[in-house]
């Protein structure tokens, strides 16, 4: 796995959308013949749908440097251009999963391993963040479903835990006491099978860059942007539901759930609008982020202002 650091990126580096588009087209025709894609896994392992997911919108991708420049990733700063300018001291490859709790296939997982037999998809999601911004990424992965049933958990998994990588000198901002280290997040069971639950490895067709959450990180495309956390070390299947770092730092604020909601303002701003990165108007906010015929039935007879 080649990882680029943003410095590092020549202008012929970032994809146009339209030869994006026509990359996509290509590996379509190209299934089954055994060519590598950007994940390094065969394209002959894509399911039978090819590799755009059903999911997907048609609105304008973000731009790819946008994408990769205006981050949220405190472990190497708290600017949005932190990220971006730190992150090249993570070092991704080898990079190992540890999968513990209740399950029957619990161990340490090398990436390549754990990866191996699972399904990729290229997906494109409507990216939207608690501060207001949003975008529109084309993510390469996998359901995070296919990963679940190879662990096997038991009757008792009702959740999934997920954490960040702990390294204050591979990460330099968990030297600062932002948040209660290292940063954890985690799904109830029927949010981690559905469908558009992705485990994140790129975005237009390249390897994610650390700033991204390299080499591994969720998707959750009906939350708000906190929840998807990112370069991943340890999975947990657990009975009971995890805390997670932002309920830690402010319980009021931030909840478990954090679904994409309108209705439920921010304590300090309101959700109502937002603002599509590369775009100056506003926006108005889509409730479960425009994915309400596929998840709403998750949340059926729960109050979202309570469970929030």
């Amino acid at each position: 796995m080649i990882i680029k650091n943003k410095a590092d990126l020549a202008d012929n580096d970032v994809t146009d959308f339209s030869i994006y588009q026509d990359r996509r087209q290509f590996m379509k025709t190209a299934a089954g013949v055994g060519i590598v894609a950007a994940t390094g896994l065969p394209i002959t392992q894509v399911n039978a749908k090819g590799v755009i997911s059903p999911y997907s919108t048609d609105e304008k991708l973000t731009d790819y440097k946008d994408i990769t420049s205006y981050c949220n990733f405190y472990e190497f700063g708290t600017g949005k251009s932190d990220p971006a300018k730190n992150a090249h001291t993570l070092i991704t490859s080898p990079w190992t999963v540890t999968v513990e709790g209740e399950c029957e296939k619990p161990g340490k997982y090398n990436l390549e391993d754990l990866l191996k037999p699972v399904s990729i998809e290229e997906r494109i999601y409507r990216f939207r963040c608690v501060e207001g911004w949003s975008m529109v990424i084309p993510w390469m992965g996998f359901p995070l479903a296919d990963l679940i049933k190879r662990m096997q958990p038991t009757s008792k998994a009702k959740y999934v835990y997920f954490e960040t990588l702990h390294d204050t000198k591979q990460m330099p901002g968990q030297k600062r006491a932002v948040l209660d280290w290292p940063y954890t997040e985690g799904l109830r069971m029927d949010e981690a099978m559905n469908p558009l639950t992705l485990m994140g490895t790129g975005i237009y067709g390249k390897d994610l860059l650390n700033q991204n959450g390299a080499p591994l990180r969720l998707v959750v495309p009906w939350k708000y942007g906190f929840k998807n956390i990112k370069s991943i070390v340890k999975i947990r299947f657990a009975e009971t539901q995890p805390v997670n770092s932002w309920q830690k730092a402010n319980k009021h604020e931030y909840g478990f759930f954090s679904n994409v909601n309108p209705e439920v303002s921010h304590p300090r701003w309101s959700q109502r609008k937002e603002r599509r990165i590369g775009q100056f108007r506003k926006i108005k906010t889509q409730k479960f982020n425009g994915y309400g015929e596929q998840v709403a039935s998750l949340y059926k007879g729960m109050d979202l202002k309570k469970f929030y």
